[in-house]
């Protein structure tokens, strides 16, 4: 399985950028699909998923309002639009994919299994 995220780069405060990860490899199809963040040395935090087959979709809470994941399946493609982006949304963005099956919460970083190898995003003020 191969995840490559695109779309990452430098923008303003209150602008937009959206991110697209392009999916390959898989032989089912993932439980979660999500979008993590990294500051610096600090653990991956939890952005969205999508989970559930697509029933779900999931945000932490200081991007709620602000962002929306989505897939296009026929493209095999995750989308992270980012809305009204602030200087703390500063990170390295990872898209992630599950197994098949998925016991926890959905911004458990551990419980994915594939990943992308990563898009800086930097807003400034």
């Amino acid at each position: 399985v191969q995840l490559v995220e695109s779309g990452g780069g430098s923008v303003q405060a209150g602008g937009s950028l959206k991110l697209a990860c392009l999916v390959s490899g898989y032989t089912y199809r993932p439980y979660c699909m999500g979008w993590f963040r990294q500051f610096s040395v600090k653990e991956r935090e939890g952005v969205a998923a999508i989970c559930d087959f697509g029933g779900s979709t999931y945000y932490a809470i200081s991007v709620l309002g602000r962002f929306t994941i989505s897939q296009d399946e026929a493209k095999k493609t995750l989308y992270l639009q980012m809305n009204s982006l602030k200087p703390e949304d500063t990170a390295v963005y990872y898209c992630a994919g599950s197994g098949l099956y998925f016991g926890g919460t959905w911004s458990s970083h551990n419980l994915y299994t594939y990943w992308g190898q990563g898009t800086q995003v930097t807003v400034s003020s």
